[in-house]
C-alpha cells in the first residue's frame, strides 16, 4: 500500500448532492466594452477532470475567479454541488450572501503566482486557513498539513519560508494549502506558467496524482496540451467568452470539429 493512500482517501469527496458539480447558466461578464463571458452555459460533472484551453484573454481564468468569488458575474446563475454561488438577475448587482460564502468553501484554487505568505513557514502557510476559517485546532491542522506536505514531497521543508524554496516547491506548497481546506472542487489556473521549464514536471506530477487517485472535481486552465490530453476526462475549447467545442481529449486534440480549435492547436502545439 502506498504511504499516501490514507491522505489521498481523505481527499475524496462525500457522495455528491448533484450529478453536476459546477454549473454556469446564462453567465455574462464584461469590463466596459470587453465582454469576457457571453451567456455562458457550462457544466462539470461531479468527479470529472476538465481542462479549459484557448487563447489568452478568452475568459478562461474569469470562470475560475467567479467560482472563487474573486469576480462577480454581471448576470446569470452559478452553482457548486447543487448550491447557489451566484444568482444575478438582469439589472441587479451581484451581492455576496451567507450562501455564497458557504458554497465558496467547497472550492480550492491554485494560482499562476503562488500567493504564499513570505514571512510564514511552509507549515504555517498550510495551517493558516484550516485554523482560522474551518476552526480546526492547531494540532489537527498541523497533522493534516504534515500529511499533505508529505504527499507533495515537501515534508522536510515545512520549517522553511517560501523565499527559501524554488518556484516548483512553492507551487507544491500552494497545492497542499488548497487541499488542506478539503475542497470538493479544485481549480488550477495555469499552475506552471510562472515556472522555469525544468520545474514544471514536479508540479504536474502532483496534479496527475490527484487526477488519477481521487474523485475530486478538477477544473484546469492550462497551456500544457499534452498534459491536458493525458489527465482530462473532457477538454473545452474556449474563445471570446463562449465554448467553441468540448469533448474527450482524443477528439479535441486529434480531430477537432471547429476550425478555430484547429488553428489554436496548430499555433500552440505544432507537432
Amino acid at each position: 500500500m502506498s504511504p499516501h493512500t490514507d491522505i489521498l482517501h481523505t481527499l475524496n469527496s462525500p457522495e455528491p448532492s448533484s450529478d453536476i458539480e459546477i454549473s454556469f447558466a446564462g453567465v455574462d461578464k464584461a469590463w466596459g466594452d470587453n465582454h469576457v463571458l457571453r451567456g455562458l452555459d457550462f457544466e462539470v460533472k461531479a468527479g470529472e477532470k476538465v481542462s479549459i484551453i484557448g487563447p489568452s484573454g478568452s475568459g478562461k481564468t474569469t470562470i475560475l475567479r467567479i467560482l472563487m468569488t474573486l469576480e462577480t458575474p454581471d448576470v446569470g446563475l452559478v452553482t457548486v454541488g447543487g448550491d447557489t454561488l451566484w444568482n444575478v438577475k438582469p439589472g441587479e448587482k451581484a451581492r455576496e450572501t451567507k450562501q455564497t460564502i458557504a458554497t465558496r468553501r467547497k472550492v480550492g484554487m491554485v494560482f499562476q503566482q503562488f500567493n504564499l505568505f513570505p514571512h510564514m513557514t511552509v507549515l504555517e502557510n498550510v495551517i493558516e486557513a484550516p485554523i482560522h476559517v474551518l476552526g480546526l485546532s492547531k494540532k489537527d491542522a498541523t497533522e493534516r498539513a504534515v500529511d499533505l506536505l508529505e504527499l507533495v514531497g515537501l515534508k522536510e521543508h515545512m520549517k522553511h519560508t517560501p523565499p527559501e524554496l524554488s518556484g516548483g516547491q512553492q507551487q507544491r506548497v500552494a497545492i497542499a494549502r488548497a487541499l488542506a481546506m478539503r475542497p470538493r472542487v479544485m481549480l488550477f489556473d495555469e499552475p506552471t506558467s510562472a515556472l522555469d521549464p525544468e520545474l514544471i514536471g514536479e508540479v504536474l506530477n502532483v496534479i496527475r496524482r490527484l487526477a488519477t487517485t481521487t474523485d475530486m472535481t478538477m477544473l484546469l486552465v492550462t497551456h500544457e496540451m499534452r498534459f491536458a490530453q493525458e489527465i482530462s476526462d473532457r477538454v473545452v475549447m474556449f474563445d471570446k467568452g463562449v465554448v467553441v467545442e468540448a469533448g474527450p481529449p482524443d477528439q479535441i486534440f486529434k480531430s477537432p470539429e471547429h476550425d478555430r480549435t484547429r488553428k489554436f492547436l496548430e499555433a500552440v502545439n505544432p507537432y
